[in-house]
């Protein structure tokens, strides 16, 4: 295995395979499964919202942990590190797979413990597997421009996987999606085995698990994840919802998804070349403003608006780029100023996918109920379901972006230095 990142392509690719097949299982898990179980199986959006807000909030309770493994893993042998994501790789594709296919027989109680088990298993793999990936990059080290790129091939080939997954089950059905899933989670993993490694440092005491939240700047850059995810989470649990009711093109649904996620794959690059010129902080705030400003034009559209739809897609794809690729990266410089680097990324990160999880955890344990009690039910079409649902896909995620946005200024005033 290699042990240095040189900036070459193949290091960048050996490194970031991984991060396709965990986005290519991350979109149907978090935006297809809602409405699946919704509409295929009519399991109500409150009870729903329930069971999703439980079992993500019990995965994102125990991620500190599995950061803390982590560090562990990588502190040892590379092989040791690269077994253990093999394992997690495993469990990760049987659950997805069981996940979509209850047995036809299931009575609603039977198919709600099915849910929540398997959602339970697969997350905690998914969990597992991300959390050791991005802990191996943040190793890896470097200037703000170097971390950046690491994360961009790492979120890039993310992008590529959420291309594929967003329109693959529509053109080939939940089946055949699992078995390309496990042949692309089996083919990185394959080549993770020689991605590049940073030097092993002297051997270290143990993390303890709480050590990150005692450093402020992570515990501000964390305050900022939070409000910023929920602002993102929300649509992404709803947008199903709104392209059938408000717009009433459900068939257009999956061209939707590859504008949105091709303007974000396309963004990565010019995010970092913009990082290179005005730094991580002012790049993530000014992707915040675009959010805003599309949401709020999107909150005006209505039935057959497909094409302009389709161009607020593209736009919010450009700000999406950036919320892939800039918040990791600026905690990767967290860490170096802390000098935690080399012994604390697994904890870290583990505390980080905490928070990724609470905000998918409150989108849909929050949204779907609320969705419900104001009167909104999948196929509505009386206009006060379809004005709700518009204010909780596009007008509150709006709210929440500015937020972020004011935290941005005031909770990181230039604190880190640029690393370059």
């Amino acid at each position: 295995m290699s042990t240095a990142w040189t900036g070459r392509w193949q290091d960048g690719a050996r490194y970031g395979a991984l991060g396709l097949p965990l986005a290519f299982v991350a979109l149907p898990l978090y935006v297809v499964l809602p409405n699946h179980y919704a509409e295929r199986f009519g399991v109500p959006l409150a009870t729903l919202g329930v069971m999703l807000l439980a079992v993500r909030l019990f995965d994102a309770v125990v991620d500190p942990w599995i950061g803390r493994a982590a560090d562990a893993l990588l502190a040892r042998t590379s092989q040791a590190a690269w077994l253990a994501a093999a394992g997690a790789a495993v469990v990760l594709a049987l659950g997805f797979r069981g996940l979509f296919f209850p047995d036809a027989g299931f009575t609603q109680v039977q198919l709600l413990a099915w849910l929540g088990a398997l959602l339970l298993v697969t997350t905690l793999g998914y969990s597992a597997l991300s959390i050791l990936h991005q802990a191996w990059g943040a190793r890896l080290g470097g200037g703000e421009a170097q971390r950046a790129h690491i994360v961009a091939w790492r979120e890039g080939l993310a992008l590529v996987g959420v291309l594929v997954a967003s329109v693959l089950p529509a053109l080939a059905g939940l089946s055949i999606t699992s078995g390309v899933f496990a042949l692309l989670l089996a083919g990185a993993v394959m080549m993770l085995r020689r991605a590049p490694r940073a030097a092993r440092h002297p051997a270290r005491p143990t993390t303890p698990l709480r050590m990150p939240l005692r450093t402020p700047a992570f515990r501000r850059l964390l305050a900022i994840y939070l409000v910023n995810g929920i602002a993102s989470a929300i649509p992404a649990t709803l947008v199903l919802f709104f392209i059938r009711d408000r717009l009433q093109l459900p068939a257009m649904a999956p061209v939707f998804l590859v504008c949105y996620f091709a303007a974000a794959a396309a963004s990565v690059p010019l995010w970092v070349q913009g990082v290179k010129r005005f730094g991580l902080a002012s790049c993530w705030g000014g992707a915040m403003v675009l959010a805003v400003a599309t949401f709020a034009w999107a909150a005006s559209l209505g039935a057959g608006d497909g094409l302009a739809f389709a161009a607020v897609c593209l736009l919010s794809g450009l700000a999406l780029g950036a919320d892939l690729t800039l918040p990791s990266a600026l905690l990767a410089g967290v860490i170096q100023q802390a000098g935690h680097d080399g012994a604390a990324e697994g904890a870290y990160f583990g505390w980080w996918n905490f928070a990724s999880k609470l905000n998918l955890a409150l989108a849909a344990g929050l949204a779907l109920p609320a969705l419900q009690w104001g009167g909104y039910a999948p196929g509505s079409t009386s206009p006060e379901a379809l004005d709700t649902l518009t204010f909780a896909y596009c007008l509150l995620p709006c709210a929440l972006k500015l937020l972020a946005a004011l935290l941005l200024a005031v909770l990181w005033p230039r604190q880190l230095p640029r690393f370059e």
